[in-house]
Order: structure tokens, then C-alpha cells, then sequence
């Protein structure tokens, strides 16, 4: 990865703080993420669960994607 001109003009000390604060900042990013495709699976499987129980039938697409 090159450096950026801002990046050049740091100290290896500004430089290792500007990292570590990117991959945390990311990491957060990522978990919030993840914590939102839980939420989004969670409420998918009830409405799926519903239909269920109404007598309607759901394909999982991707799943019979997956087996071919």
C-alpha cells in the first residue's frame, strides 16, 4: 500500500496511531454489520416461520443454488 502525501509527512508514531485508529474504527464498522444481518436473518426466518404455519411453502434459492 503506498503512502498518501499526508501519510509521508507524518512520524512513524503519527503513522502507527493513524493505523491502529483506521482498524479500529473498521472493526467497529464490521460488527455493527454483522449485528444488522443477525437482525435482518432473525426477522426474515420469523416471517418465513409464519408463512409456515399458513400452509405456504418457502424455496431457499440460494440453498438449492448451493447443492448444484
Amino acid at each position: 500500500m503506498e503512502k498518501t502525501p499526508e501519510e509521508s509527512k507524518m512520524s512513524k508514531e503519527e503513522q502507527i496511531g493513524f493505523h491502529k485508529g483506521a482498524i479500529n474504527t473498521l472493526m467497529a464498522e464490521r460488527n455493527e454489520l454483522l449485528r444488522i444481518v443477525s437482525v435482518t436473518e432473525n426477522l426474515i426466518n420469523a416471517h418465513i416461520s409464519e408463512l409456515g404455519k399458513l400452509g405456504v411453502k418457502i424455496i431457499d434459492k440460494d440453498a438449492s443454488q448451493k447443492n448444484k
